[in-house]
């Protein structure tokens, strides 16, 4: 499995992140690029502690069996639902949301495992580092699949 905590790994999804411009069409589901590249940056953003968010009742109830399934080497699903913080309803700057998606990334290999949070998920419960790691670069995977890249 691929990490966002190598070097060599975390380039390679900037590359396709590059490869992005304001007018990609999106593949499959309802975000435009500029919502996708937003809306990638809100898992990070928790990871660093950055966007603090409660545990819900169906993260005690669903977290555990969400977590297990997305754990696997499969794929994530096409059109999964969200949490409403990661919903983007509004048109985004791409250029600017390019950018601190791109920050956000290069931040994982910078700081390594260290630079992640210890606190729970707000919907998976206890994530290890290297869950963290595998949920966070599956999720980047998924979406710029989504785009074609």
């Amino acid at each position: 499995m691929k990490s966002l905590y190598n070097d060599q790994d975390n380039l390679e999804l900037i590359s396709r992140i590059d490869k992005l411009n304001a007018s990609t069409p999106g593949l499959w589901g309802k975000m435009s690029v500029s919502q996708m590249l937003a809306h990638c940056q809100v898992p990070i953003q928790i990871a660093f502690e950055e966007l603090t968010l409660k545990r819900n009742l169906l993260g005690y109830l669903f977290g555990g069996m969400a977590k297990k399934k997305l754990m696997g080497d499969a794929p994530f699903g096409k059109n999964l639902p969200t949490f409403k913080q990661a919903r983007m309803k509004h048109e985004r700057d791409f250029n600017f949301e390019k950018g601190k998606l791109t920050n956000y990334i290069r931040r994982i290999a910078i700081d390594g495992p260290e630079g992640i949070t210890k606190k729970t998920h707000p919907f998976f419960g206890h994530l290890t580092t290297h869950e963290w790691d595998k949920l966070l670069y599956k999720h980047l995977d998924h979406h710029l699949q989504q785009f074609g890249v």
